[in-house]
């Protein structure tokens, strides 16, 4: 018993010093209880130091050499910090780039990381199953994030619970939906958690837990493997983790490359200080790949000369296109271009007789769909955006900027949640199309929302094979399983009957909205969009609660919440005899 717990006292340890950050951070400090927090915060290197090297006295499993690196890069940062609370070594001249508290507080994250990662993670199947796992996981970032929002030094000038637990819903479930204003309510600490919460909600928490613990255990149990399958979609329990780490890096890697092309399109009227520009480029790349919408401006893309630098729109358009067509397309797509690299590209450049492999299948049924459902609604949308709002709200922009604008405007109601048009000015026409656009969303296991662009296609399909009077749904020389077909029709359903619900309550609460604009704001919050034509700030708060359940169920889906509340049933040998239902 007590050698358990002795294990486990590091990552107990580790998570009271993230606690004392989180309250260090969150609330002014006297001196005194400002240098006890220092105290705290040393102990807890000095404990991360010890018990990453007694690791590798006390066990028996070989480690693998990218965690020896990793522990002794870390004990080497930590000793830097060490030396310089202590003032130790101070004719080292690069200690004095470690003085801001800063990079203490990096380094006891790091510790929790290490610390709680090292810990087992089991998830048994028994207590809960795929489902429910995912959905409690949301629902434990939300309030983690409400009572961090809620903490006096994240906002200005004091927050109310509603409004705290609605942005931090908004920011996990990568809506965008804003009860204030994101730019002039937060400090700067307050932007850092609503990104920490997008950063999370669009990957989700599961991922980074998974991985960091398989990463510093070196492996994991089959029951783990099974449940992270599900969430991942992944084929083989074997590429389990390889998914996982292909997921984190792409999106950090992608983030990374469009903070920095931001950064570059920044001009310095809109933007003075080097320091604002990075954390608007960083803030505007992980908003835009995670599909999340939430910008420091406040009036999002549209504000001053913003809506103008088409630059800017340009990389954020295809960063949250990306983000929008989910890792399994992506993943896809990469393999697709490998193959033509080394078995097309390379025989041609050097002259050599292309090999005769038979590769069928590079590009499969699911990301064909994807690809070219999302071209056609890109390019349907842009078409008719264009077409309706020529000479309404693209009427101040050069022939380029509509078409670019046109573009924007048709791919961001599928999750996106940036604007760089009035919405409230939009023909009535343009408003329909949105409604559309954002009720299909995104694609699957990508950072959006909405019915996925699949589930519509498999939809309109199935119209098409029932019309030519056929028993099963082909595509591409292949047999769309039945399964699918069910399970599309049934996002269909409960997403109409969740915003119906919506919709209802909201004209309840607040009657004297319109309807237009209720029906508007429920369409966004359900499909995780983030677009408003404005009353979001006026409604009530049991209208603002029934946005937050609306986001809530939206970025989990309707139907992973009836799996979660509702009794498996058990896999019945017999069938009964079939009967049609009189249905036209």
């Amino acid at each position: 018993m007590l050698k358990n717990w002795l294990k486990k006292f590091p990552a107990l340890f580790s998570l009271f010093t993230l606690i004392a950050i989180l309250y260090d951070l969150g609330f002014d400090q006297t001196e005194v209880l400002q240098e006890v927090l220092y105290g705290v915060y040393l102990a807890g290197l000095f404990i991360g130091i010890i018990s990453t090297v007694s690791r590798y006295f006390t066990s028996k499993t070989l480690k693998v050499k990218r965690l020896i690196w990793f522990d002794l890069l870390s004990i080497f940062f930590f000793l830097i910090i060490i030396f310089n609370d202590l003032s130790l070594f101070k004719s080292w001249e690069f200690l004095s780039y470690f003085t801001h508290v800063n990079w203490k507080y990096g380094a006891l994250i790091l510790v929790f990381i290490r610390e709680v990662s090292a810990l087992q993670i089991n998830f048994s199947r028994t207590l809960f199953n795929p489902a429910q796992f995912f959905v409690l996981s949301f629902f434990i970032i939300i309030a983690i994030g409400t009572l961090l929002l809620s903490l006096p030094n994240a906002t200005v000038g004091g927050i109310s619970f509603m409004d705290a637990a609605f942005t931090s819903t908004s920011a996990v479930c990568v809506t965008g939906l804003i009860v204030v204003d994101t730019g002039t309510y937060f400090t700067i600490f307050g932007k850092v958690i609503i990104l920490v919460l997008i950063q999370i909600g669009g990957i989700g928490i599961m991922t980074f837990a998974s991985y960091f613990s398989y990463f510093f255990s070196g492996g994991s149990s089959y029951e783990n493997q099974l449940v992270l399958s599900d969430m991942t979609s992944s084929n083989k329990l074997g590429e389990v983790f390889g998914t996982l780490k292909k997921i984190i890096i792409v999106t950090f890697t992608l983030e990374a490359i469009g903070a920095f092309l931001i950064f570059f399109t920044l001009e310095n009227k809109e933007i003075y200080s080097y320091l604002d520009k990075g954390f608007f480029s960083i803030f505007h790349s992980i908003s835009a790949f995670c599909n999340a919408g939430f910008s420091t401006l406040g009036d999002s893309l549209h504000e001053g000369g913003f809506r103008f630098n088409y630059g800017l729109q340009s990389i954020i358009l295809l960063l949250f296109i990306i983000g929008g067509l989910g890792f399994p397309i992506v993943f896809n797509l990469f393999n697709y271009v490998t193959y033509l690299f080394k078995n097309r590209l390379i025989p041609i450049v050097l002259g050599k007789e292309r090999k005769q492999i038979i590769t069928p299948w590079v590009i499969n049924l699911n990301s064909r769909i994807v690809l070219i459902t999302t071209g056609i609604l890109l390019l349907l949308g842009s078409s008719i955006f264009f077409a309706f709002e020529y000479h309404n709200s693209l009427a101040e922009h050069t022939f380029f900027g509509k078409i670019l604008t046109s573009i924007f405007s048709a791919a961001t109601p599928r999750t996106a949640g940036f604007h760089t048009v009035d919405y409230s000015g939009l023909n009535f026409s343009t408003i329909m199309l949105i409604f559309l656009l954002m009720w299909i969303g995104a694609s699957p296991a990508s950072t959006g929302g909405g019915i996925k662009t699949s589930t519509f296609a498999i939809a309109t399909l199935n119209f098409w094979s029932l019309a030519r009077g056929k028993e099963r749904m082909e595509l591409f020389r292949r047999e769309v399983a039945d399964i699918s077909i069910r399970r599309a029709f049934a996002i269909i359903s409960l997403s109409l009957v969740a915003i119906g619900v919506g919709v209802f309550a909201i004209a309840y609460f607040d009657n004297d909205k319109q309807l237009i604009d209720i029906g508007f704001e429920c369409f966004s919050a359900y499909s995780t969009v983030g677009l408003s034509l404005g009353i979001t700030e006026q409604l009530s708060n049991p209208s603002k609660f029934v946005l937050i359940a609306l986001m809530f169920t939206g970025r989990v889906s309707m139907l992973s919440l009836l799996i979660a509340i509702t009794q498996k049933e058990k896999r019945k040998h017999y069938r009964y005899s079939q009967e049609e239902i009189l249905i036209n």
